[in-house]
């Protein structure tokens, strides 16, 4: 990959799209930050309405039919229990990711195809979702193979997505773009999941069953996914000129090669390496929690799939309002300070759903509550913290290896949790296990020194519009 400006790239033609001491950004990046937006949008019933609320029970309860008298199911000739079905399948999804994510944003910043990549795994996504209708009976491993196709698929999406940011915003403006793109995507998520609630609650006056309006809901997400893909694909641009002349097979080789570059780059950035392992070990606690509440709540609290999606709802609401308020908050105190705070409300969320009563909806509803202040927030800083720290023109290589932990992508978290599900058989010790992850990722993010790293990465501090350096 050629530096920045040289001989591989396109003039910038805006690309930067808001520097430090530019006004606003013209009309024609106001344009692509919307289109950018719906990508959010679309995603996010694919992470609402299949990885927060449906797939899990479903899958969980299509395992059961195809278990022996003792639980089991015998996968490959292993005994697993059926209700660890879901955790283990979304852990080698995200294991499988932590090899192709890096690869796949070095080969984007080889090309500087970004569009490309973001259609091509858009849709591998959204047809595998649209895949599941057909995950019945006792067929759990297509469930089970079909999330692992559609979670890689939104990982590879992911990385070219959220590579557009920093050619989207300038450094003071990233924050308040991250903040409404997730913002968006609550509302997008939301608004699907609130459709399907209606079907779900009132299958017997569309005359189906409840079975068959779960499979029409994770239909609908896939349909959802790919449908509003259009719009980003429509507006977005690329900002490199494509390399001509190479085989694919050479294309391929040359971004695993560009791969190693950049491992031994990130060697030299220890800021960067440091909230980069902060953030893959809080994140996979975050999305773990998210993940697995479903399944948390109707098999140990006994809580009913309506008092669930009513839940999930909730939170996609409160999500956008928080990812907007704590947005806010880091414009005045720093991104880093307002995650740190939010990492400690976390800790004590999973600590407090470990005393949940069984049966008590309104307490499973609070808890949501909280986690919807706080979730939007912590996502979309992270990333905006984490833009400032990667070398201008390796976006997408950099963000390869963020996106092993970001949205619908944790592994360590569901691998703890399958583990201890399968040694205690009991929910509740599986779901304090993760305690760990945000204590440890709240520890280390502690020590990262936000403003040197992002110096040291060649990009300039945010400014507050008097002028002064913001925190960051």
């Amino acid at each position: 990959m050629s530096d920045p400006g040289g001989p591989g790239d396109e003039p910038s033609r805006g690309s930067v799209a808001t520097s430090p001491e530019s006004a606003a950004p013209d009309r024609g990046v106001r344009r692509e930050r919307r289109g950018w937006y719906f990508y959010d949008w679309a995603n996010s019933a694919f992470s609402t309405t299949v990885l927060n609320v449906f797939l899990g029970p479903y899958l969980t309860k299509v395992a059961k039919a195809a278990a022996d008298a003792d639980g089991y199911v015998h996968p490959l000739g292993l005994d697993i229990r059926a209700k660890a079905v879901y955790p283990f399948a979304l852990a080698l999804s995200v294991i499988t990711q932590v090899l192709v994510l890096p690869a796949t944003g070095a080969l984007i910043d080889h090309t500087g195809r970004k569009r490309l990549v973001l259609a091509v795994s858009a849709y591998v996504g959204a047809f595998a979702t649209v895949g599941m209708y057909f995950a019945a009976g006792g067929r759990y491993l297509l469930g089970a193979g079909l999330l692992v196709v559609a979670n890689v698929a939104l990982g590879c999406s992911s990385v070219a997505y959220n590579s557009f940011l920093p050619d989207l915003a300038g450094p003071d403006e990233r924050d308040a773009v991250s903040s409404r793109g997730w913002g968006f995507g609550y509302l997008g998520g939301g608004l699907l999941l609130a459709l399907n609630l209606v079907l779900y609650l009132l299958h017997d006056t569309f005359g189906v069953s409840q079975s068959m309006a779960v499979r029409l809901s994770l239909a609908s997400a896939g349909l959802w996914w790919g449908g509003f893909t259009l719009i980003p694909l429509r507006r977005l641009r690329d900002r490199h000129r494509r390399r001509t002349g190479e085989s694919g097979l050479a294309t391929v080789r040359a971004g695993f090669t560009q791969l190693g570059v950049t491992l031994r780059d990130m060697r030299n950035r220890p800021v960067t390496m440091m909230f980069l392992l902060a953030f893959l070990i809080y994140n996979d606690g975050v999305q773990t929690v998210i993940n697995l509440s479903a399944t948390y709540a109707t098999e140990e609290l006994d809580l009913g799939q309506s008092v669930v999606i009513a839940a999930v709802l909730l939170v996609q609401f409160v999500a956008f309002g928080g990812a907007l308020l704590l947005g806010r908050l880091a414009d005045r105190y720093g991104g880093k300070r307002v995650v740190l705070v939010s990492l400690v409300a976390w800790t004590l969320v999973t600590m407090v759903s470990y005393t949940l009563q069984r049966g008590s909806a309104v307490q499973f509803i609070v808890l949501a509550a909280i986690i919807g202040t706080v979730l939007g927030g912590t996502q979309a800083l992270s990333r905006s913290l984490f833009s400032h720290l990667v070398p201008p023109g390796r976006t997408a290589e950099y963000f390869g290896f963020y996106e092993i932990s970001d949205k619908g992508t944790s592994w360590l978290g569901p691998f703890v949790f399958a583990i201890a599900l399968q040694l205690t058989d009991s929910y509740r010790s599986a779901i304090v296990s993760l305690v760990v992850f945000f204590v440890v990722g709240f520890a280390l993010l502690l020590t990262v020194d936000m403003s040197r790293g992002t110096l040291e990465a060649g990009n300039a501090l945010p400014r507050r519009p008097n002028g002064t350096k913001a925190p960051v």
